[in-house]
């Protein structure tokens, strides 16, 4: 299985002996399953001086990690837009690929952790909820996929959290998941999901796997939708809602998702008698700030 980093190189809550805003790279092994403990994923921390702040510091850092881990990742995942060209130059730099997108599931769980747990504790901690500019995601213009992956029907499922225990055994050509501990999830909590259902369900799992995927959500107005956003800001129009009592589910599905932490599901089946999948991808919608 590929390796793959969750990364954040952003000011911390935390002034330095010069009232500076200290810095700090986190790097954060994706989990890829819902059967990896998080004990077990890579993580380490670099502090960083405000006045060394650049691609070259970013690029030694990320290769003091790899050393340190034995690892080199396939894919360094980043969420930070304001970061961008930082982060693309550093991983350049030293061959690595990097990818902005909002599928930092295991790094969101550990940041949340350090603002409670060690920031506080930490010399010049500045308490303060000011929401970071450098995350604030437009909503952006969603796009038709392409003609020949149109799914012809979808369905709206749910399954409890406990069922995901086997999820290493199905038959799945193209996914992804992660441990539902990561979330808070427990095993009698339902799941909802959304499953695609195409003859042309491998390329289309496969499109879909070159996407970084972030979140379904159902937008309500004029054009009731399900979309599926991806990348750092690019959305898909999955589906059209019409009927009243699809949008009915639709906004069960959503309500669902949102008692469930954000946690929901993607699949992608060739027809609904099928036991295969060719895409399944376990997704949260996080709050990135």
């Amino acid at each position: 299985m590929a390796t793959v980093w969750e990364i954040d190189f952003y000011s911390r809550p935390i002034l330095d002996e010069n009232g500076k805003k200290l810095w700090e790279l986190l790097i954060c092994e994706s989990p890829l399953s819902v059967d990896r403990e998080s004990e077990s994923l890579f993580r380490d921390a670099y502090f960083c001086p405000s006045t060394t702040v650049n691609s070259k510091w970013l690029g030694n850092a990320l290769k003091q990690a790899m050393e340190k881990s034995g690892q080199s990742p396939q894919v360094v995942r980043f969420f930070r837009r304001q970061m961008n060209n930082m982060i693309l130059k550093a991983c350049t730099d030293i061959g690595l690929d990097a990818k902005l997108g909002r599928r930092t599931v295991a790094l969101n769980a550990w940041m949340e952790d350090r603002l409670v747990n060690v920031y506080p504790n930490e010399p010049g901690y500045q308490d303060t909820t000011i929401t970071s500019p450098s995350v604030q995601y437009q909503s952006p213009i969603p796009l038709a996929l392409p003609d020949a992956l149109q799914g012809q029907q979808w369905a709206f499922v749910t399954l409890e959290a406990s069922a995901f225990d086997d999820m290493p055994d199905w038959e799945i050509d193209f996914g992804e998941g992660f441990p539902l501990s990561l979330a808070n999830l427990a095993g009698d909590r339902a799941i909802p999901g959304t499953i695609v259902f195409s003859p042309r369900a491998f390329p289309l799992a496969a499109w879909m796997s070159g996407l970084e995927l972030g979140f379904l959500k159902y937008t309500m107005g004029r054009n009731p939708r399900l979309i599926l956003e991806t990348g750092g800001n690019d959305a898909w129009v999955l589906a059209d809602v019409v009927s009243e009592a699809t949008q009915a589910e639709a906004a069960r599905f959503e309500a669902a998702k949102q008692a469930a932490n954000g946690v929901h599901f993607l699949a992608v089946q060739s027809d609904p008698n099928s036991e295969a999948f060719a895409g399944f991808w376990l997704l949260q919608e996080l709050n990135l700030a």
